[in-house]
């Protein structure tokens, strides 16, 4: 009989086993039409603009949803999704999904890029004794004329940094003999945004005084037109006065100038002694805000909207003062016509 009781334990250790499992089921993975759902229902309730772009969001679920519930794999049911999001024709708005990210590039493809760093550091910064890379600025004097180019406002600024670029640009010209600098060049074409605190930063230093330049509102509801009060927006110099720049400034922007970078683009065209060049913004004017979808993807989407002081929404842009294209022919000869213009109308 001792012998029996190694054998009944183990029997009992598999029978206590099975009968967990019948009465506790795992988690089932969830379904495409889960999926789907999921993702219509979130974007339907907290996107920003719908009724500004005149989209159809019922139309483009019966579209959409029976290839999403008929996917065979990952691959057919990230594309279906992708599909979805297309219709909102918005760069800020991915799926995130590890095997790929989805987006929404014609903002700036079906424009011309109007700008080649090949040409603008070999040609107008290498050669410069003045040339200098402050943080993420790099920055010299061409033709008496400060020039700054901001790859990224994902890069922090400070307000110190651009007042030892100002003062530098003063100094080197006084030094040369030349006279002060006549005026400055920011260049901020192909910067596909960052940190809105970084444009605001830069707005500040060279604003007057408090100037209203946007009302900001909120979704807070599951109704397309649910959106909070307006935030007001104000840019303002906040430095020592002998700091402040009143002389010409020029902003140039291409179809790739997006998100921050057209904030930026905005916020500068309030301030008189400025000038935007180039070509209009891509956009991007709401702020992104991000979720996940049942299985695990993320998807991101704009959940505000930006109106600026002039009553114009900036998700479809920023319009330049001068309208500019780069010629292709001088572009082959080495040339940056925006930046020689820029110079032109500062000392003209």
């Amino acid at each position: 009989m001792k012998c029996n009781k190694f054998y009944i334990i183990p029997f009992l250790v598999i029978l206590l086993s099975a009968c967990e499992r019948a009465f506790i089921k795992e988690n089932p993975e969830p379904n495409n039409a889960e999926v789907f759902d999921h993702l219509w229902e979130t974007v339907d309730q907290k996107y920003s603009f719908f009724d500004d772009k005149d989209i159809d969001w019922d139309r483009a679920k019966s579209l959409y949803r029976g290839d999403a519930v008929r996917a065979r794999n990952s691959i057919e049911l990230f594309n279906a999704l992708a599909d979805l999001l297309f219709v909102l024709e918005d760069g800020h708005v991915n799926l995130s999904a590890g095997i790929d990210l989805s987006r929404n590039w014609e903002w700036y493809l079906d424009y011309p890029p109007n700008f080649n760093w090949d040409i603008i550091e070999r040609n107008y910064l290498l050669p410069s004794e003045d040339y200098q890379i402050s943080g993420p600025l790099h920055n010299t004097i061409i033709d008496s004329v400060g020039y700054i180019y901001y790859e990224s406002f994902g890069n922090s600024v400070s307000t110190s940094l651009l007042d030892y670029i100002i003062l530098k640009f003063e100094e080197e010209q006084i030094n040369s003999l030349e006279g002060p600098v006549a005026g400055l060049i920011i260049d901020i074409r192909n910067n596909g945004g960052g940190s809105i605190s970084n444009a605001f930063t830069i707005a500040n230093r060279f604003a007057g005084d408090k100037t209203k330049v946007a009302d900001w509102f909120y979704k807070n509801g599951p109704a397309h037109d649910d959106f909070t009060k307006a935030e007001e927006k104000f840019i303002e110099f906040d430095g020592d006065e002998e700091y402040k720049f009143n002389k010409p400034i020029v902003v140039l922007t291409n179809r790739s100038s997006y998100s921050s970078a057209n904030f930026f683009a905005s916020m500068m065209s309030f301030i008189p002694n400025v000038t935007l060049m180039g070509d209009q913004t891509g956009g991007g004017g709401g702020l992104p805000i991000n979720n996940e979808l049942p299985n695990g993807w993320r998807v991101r989407f704009s959940s505000t909207r930006t109106i600026d002081a002039r009553g114009n929404n900036i998700e479809f842009g920023v319009a330049p003062d001068v309208k500019l294209d780069l010629d292709s022919a001088d572009l082959q000869n080495g040339r940056d016509t925006m930046i020689e213009a820029a110079i032109d109308l500062i000392k003209n």
